[in-house]
């Protein structure tokens, strides 16, 4: 069974392959990123749940980012540092940021107590934040790209991955990792996002016409 470093890394090379549809995604939110906060290039960021390599990727470039992960990163950037840490418990000795950042992150952390202290370490942390999830209603589950996946019982969802050769699916080993893949994810609802940030923006990510992500914004053009 895939160990949860392995995970987030199967799930974050689509997302890093030229020209492929979750690679041009994220180019495009980069770019409402950088029309969100103008002055990011002289700010501070905190990164929950980021990873080295879309900021190397990436055409925002801030002041300095400081990445925050479960499993440690080795960066060698002077304008980047990575430490191990958990997103719902965050240390008491982070440095001072101008805006936190997170990208599909918050369905992932497990039940709506730890996605509290989330959202609250978030809110917390920074007078700007920019909290990226998918919707849990848009048609095609993200992560493993299957047709209303989400809508279907945890049991069948298990089954469905384990023969469907597309996103996370890949890299299934067998039913008991299927079945752990799928409860570990929680997608969320734009209400659900705005009760977790209720002094956010909240706003619709859209592809052919329907919402398919949500970005909980604080602090726009400040």
């Amino acid at each position: 069974m895939a160990s949860l470093g392995e995970r987030i890394s199967e799930r974050a090379v689509g997302a890093y392959t030229a020209g492929s549809i979750s690679a041009n995604a994220r180019a495009r939110r980069w770019q409402q990123f950088a029309d969100t906060f103008p002055e990011i290039e002289q700010m501070t960021v905190l990164d929950v749940g980021g990873d080295a390599r879309s900021w190397r990727l990436c055409s925002v470039r801030p002041a300095h980012v400081t990445l925050l992960n479960l499993f440690p990163q080795t960066v060698e950037e002077p304008w980047m540092t990575a430490i191990a840490g958990d997103a719902c418990d965050l240390p008491d000795d982070l440095p001072q940021v101008d805006v936190v950042y997170s990208n599909s992150v918050i369905e992932h952390v497990g039940g709506h107590w730890r996605r509290e202290r989330f959202a609250e370490g978030i809110r917390a942390a920074a007078p700007r934040y920019w909290v990226q999830t998918p919707y849990r209603y848009f048609p095609v589950e993200p992560h493993f790209l299957f047709p209303g996946l989400q809508y279907l019982p945890m049991r069948a969802r298990a089954e469905a991955i384990l023969r469907w050769p597309l996103g996370s699916g890949r890299h299934v080993a067998d039913r008991a990792d299927a079945l752990e893949r799928v409860m570990s994810i929680e997608l969320l609802s734009q209400r659900e996002l705005q009760a977790y940030f209720p002094d956010a923006e909240v706003r619709r990510e859209r592809f052919g016409g329907i919402v398919k992500s949500l970005i909980a914004v604080r602090g726009a053009g400040a």
